[in-house]
This record gives structure tokens, sequence and C-alpha cells, in this order.
């Protein structure tokens, strides 16, 4: 069996495939599913060495991407985009003659849709994931041609036919998931029995969230252990202001870091008793699958405002609080925080939410309808 996946280029899209290619392989094992070909097809190098590491052959495709136009250079920008997609749909088409899947899963994104025209061309059944309140345009265009469709959040629902779709959650690696508290306290050398604040802004949002953090570090300190995930590029500026702010502090309560591999994830959330965090679709459902309150930052510039959507679906039934970008201020988030340690009982109705919406089993149902589809 061969089967395709592509996505965009983020994390968000890769890694969610990539816990689908551990399962299915896990999978295929116990089902013994023989000569199972995987393959992935994207515009860019995203997790080159883990898809080696699962012996996944890439195959790298030009995109472009279409952005409202406002200004000369953007409809330049546009004008470049789409002739490298001409050129992406011209290689997608050749690879998937030489690899003829038996299935596609497309995870969506604009880096995706080469792949699925393709898989429309050679009329190669179709599996598309939405992991956003508010679906992408790749998705919706797919949508038409997909034989199933899994969402991640109940009102993506009726953007989509619904004979085809079922609200699946998003798929996790397993290895992020779990842990053990007193483990993830040593591994970041956490050793006062204060509360733990975690705070995590990945790659794009991280700049304000670290400005809010670095403002009031003194006085989370006095109460709290603070990780603090800065992202890569921002981790030597943060650590040297943080250093002399904590100069004659609590420095052995702060625990920066730049970027964490799978074990520092799931050590990060099995360590934490809060999470203040951006409200990307697998930041939210890696936080629900920990059981862990949150008060969420939605990104303020993310397409289509999905961050904003997906922010209000989860906190509706009280597993997060919602702070806006706009609100981001130092003093206003050290509120925020004390009001909810502070109340315990309230923390703990937040945490048990967060494991109401969580859906632990995504990996495996998706995975499995996709061995389904490339059987049939």
């Amino acid at each position: 069996m061969r089967i395709l996946f592509t996505g965009g280029g983020t994390g968000g899209h890769f890694f969610p495939i990539l816990a689908l290619i551990r399962e299915i392989k896990r999978v295929a094992e116990d089902e013994r599913i023989l000569d199972l070909e995987l393959f992935y097809m994207s515009p860019d190098d995203l997790g080159a060495r883990l898809l080696d590491e699962e012996e996944v052959v890439r195959i790298k495709v030009r995109s472009g991407k279409w952005r409202p136009v406002s200004s000369a250079q953007e409809a330049l920008l546009n004008l470049r985009d789409m002739l490298g997609l001409f050129v992406g749909f011209w290689q997608a088409l050749w690879n998937m003659f030489l690899v003829v899947p038996d299935v596609v899963f497309s995870k969506g994104g604009w880096g995706a849709l080469p792949g699925v025209l393709a898989a429309i061309i050679f009329r190669i059944p179709i599996i598309i994931h939405e992991s956003d309140a508010i679906p992408g345009k790749v998705n919706m265009f797919s949508a038409r041609y997909a034989t199933r469709i899994g969402i991640a959040f109940a009102e993506a629902g009726q953007y989509f036919p619904a004979g085809k779709t079922a609200l699946v959650g998003i798929p996790l690696r397993r290895r992020i998931l779990g842990g053990a508290r007193d483990d993830a306290r040593e591994a970041f050398e956490i050793i006062s029995a204060t509360p733990v604040v975690g705070l995590i802004g990945a790659s794009q949002g991280a700049a304000p969230l670290n400005d809010a953090a670095l403002g009031i570090l003194r006085e989370l300190t006095d109460k709290y252990e603070i990780i603090h995930q800065t992202g890569e590029k921002n981790f030597d500026e943060v650590r040297e202001q943080a250093s002399v702010i904590l100069e004659f502090h609590h420095k052995e309560r702060y625990h920066p870091v730049g970027f964490m591999d799978e074990t520092g994830i799931r050590d990060f959330y099995a360590a934490c008793n809060l999470i203040v965090s951006r409200a990307s679709a697998s930041s939210i459902f890696e936080i629900a699958a920990h059981g862990i309150p949150s008060i969420l930052v939605p990104l303020s510039h993310a397409a289509q405002n999905h961050q904003w959507q997906n922010a209000y679906a989860y906190a509706a039934d009280g597993a997060a609080v919602i702070l806006e970008e706009a609100n981001l201020t130092p003093h206003v988030l050290l509120a925020e925080i004390k009001k909810l340690t502070d109340d315990l009982e309230r923390m703990k109705r937040m945490g048990e939410a967060a494991k109401r919406f969580a859906r632990l089993d995504a990996v495996e149902v998706v995975a499995r309808e996709i061995l389904k589809l490339g059987v049939h």
C-alpha cells in the first residue's frame, strides 16, 4: 500500500502528519498490512530529519499562495506565487504518476494544493483534515473532491458536507503525551513547591508574550516557577534581559528554553499547573490532552483570524480564559495569572473541561480511516 501525505509548510500542518505516519506504521504492523510505502509532498524541508527517521520518501514541489491585494508589491508577489503554483502542479502531476498512491492525505495549506490537484486528476481517494474552527481556503476547495473529511472543532462542520465529515480532534504525537510531574520538574530543575506557570508563544507569536513576561518577571518569580519557551531566535536576547532583571532576585525559579524536542514538550506540559499560550489549534489540543488550565492569547494577525475563533470555541466550556493581544500588558497578564492560581476550585474545573474537550484517540481514528481508504 502506498500513502502520500501533503500539507503546508508549518508545524501545525506537519506535526499531525508525523503523528499519523507513526500511527499508521504501528497499526499496519498490528494488522499485518505488508509493503507499506509512505511519501510526503511539500514545498519545503520542514521536518526532513524526522521524516528520514521514519523512512518516508520526501517529494519537494513548488507552491504559492494568494494574498489580498492592496499594493503593487502584493500583486507582484501573487503573480510570482501563481507561477510557482503552476510549476508545482506539473511537478506534483509527474510525481503522482510515478508513485501512484492508493490514498492521499492532505492537511491543507497552500503547500498541499499541488498534491491535491494531482490526486484529483488521477482520481485517487483523498482524505483531508482541518485543524481550525474556520477552514482554510485549500481545504474548502479540497472538500469538494475528498472522500473523507476530519475536523478538530465542531464549528468547522458547517463548512463541509455532513455525510463525509467527522469530528475527530487533532492527531497528536504520542511521544508528547503522558509524562510524570516529578520527573518533569526534575528535568527543568524545579526545586520549590510553588506553582509552575508555562509560557509558550511558538515561532510566530513569541515576541509579545516574551515582552509581557519580562515586564513582570520579578513579580512572577516571587510567587511561581516559570518555564518560558521563548522561541529559538529570541532565546539569547530574552535570557540576557532576564539575567539582568533577576540579578538579585529568584533567578533559580526562571527556566527559559528556546526549542523543545518531543521529550521537552512532554515534560513542559507535565510540569506546569497553568499554561499561557498562543491559540493555534495544535497548541489548544496539546493543552487539552494534558488537562491543564490555560490563558490563551490569540495571534492578532493570524490568517482568517483563526486563532481567535479557535480560542473562543475552546473556552466556551470553561477550559481557558482569553486575553486579547490588544490587552496584553505585563500587569494585565500578571493579574490574570494571579486570579486563576488563587482560585484552586476554578483551576480544577478548567482542567476537567480541558479533558472533556480532548480527543486522545484522534490519531488512531484518522490513521485507520486512511488505511481503510487505501485498501479499497
